[in-house]
């Protein structure tokens, strides 16, 4: 369960915390980390990719017999590339941390929880106690390029076009096909959005205390910056006490599903 986040600067445990990132896109694997960038301003971190993993979807009854069938508490494949993968960079390391990260795309929220329920049984059977206490299950709304709807300046800068001419309304998190979406805007201009082509250099310009500036909004994003900060703050060196209430973490909204963690 994610601890309340205090303003008191804390007696750093580690010189460097590294977080571990299990994705389940192509496009996720090759920049994801660059999301996490702006915290390595406030404290001593890094992100990387330690695995890219095919979407997991609910433990149907035919998968549940198979599992029960061969005595497994879960499947082969999660058990090679979530839990053994988790286990692997956690094991003997203290100041690692685990974070598997998957879409929530429209069509899955009805069975959010089982596929949340899925990925954390199978880092919480490969793990011991004090493991499972450093990795955690989060889930980008609907997809990564929703939040790229949050932060006109990233996209239109990455782009070389006036794609999108301002912030969005709402919230980012319930717009149904964000890339699709973004795709369209820019074809609307004359140029085009390419996933894997400019979502590096849209992610690298994106300011996610901008994207994170509404409470009202973003509650799948707050709930894993919240995790990563309530882990930084009593283990690594922390040279900015601001990262406390950066990200609207002190009074914006988040995830029920995955805050507690």
């Amino acid at each position: 369960m994610s601890e309340p986040v205090s303003n008191v600067e804390a007696v750093p445990r580690c010189n460097h915390c590294g977080f571990g990132l299990i994705v389940t896109g192509q496009g996720e694997r090759q920049f994801l980390p660059d999301l996490f960038s702006v915290l390595t301003k406030f404290s001593g971190c890094s992100f990387k990719v330690i695995r890219k993993i095919d979407q997991r979807g609910p433990v149907t009854n035919r998968l549940r017999l198979k599992m029960v069938g061969s005595g497994s508490a879960i499947l082969d494949k999660d058990e090679q590339e979530i839990g053994l993968a988790a286990r692997a960079f956690l094991r003997n390391h203290d100041c690692h941390f685990v974070i598997v990260i998957d879409d929530v795309e429209s069509n899955r929220r009805e069975c959010i929880a089982e596929i949340w329920q899925r990925y954390r049984t199978a880092i919480d059977t490969m793990l011991l106690a004090d493991e499972r206490k450093r990795a955690a299950v989060h889930f980008l709304a609907n997809m990564l390029e929703a939040y790229y709807f949050a932060d006109c300046n990233a996209v239109n800068t990455a782009l070389g076009a006036m794609v999108l001419p301002r912030d969005h309304v709402g919230d980012v998190e319930e717009i149904p096909h964000p890339k699709h979406a973004l795709e369209k805007a820019a074809s609307a201009t004359g140029t085009s959005f390419k996933e894997r082509r400019d979502g590096g250099k849209i992610v690298q310009a994106l300011d996610l205390e901008r994207v994170l500036q509404r409470n009202d909004a973003c509650a799948y994003l707050r709930s894993l910056f919240e995790w990563c900060v309530t882990r930084l703050l009593p283990n690594c060196p922390v040279w900015d006490p601001a990262i406390g209430t950066a990200f609207g973490i002190q009074d914006g909204i988040k995830a029920d599903l995955t805050r507690h963690q």
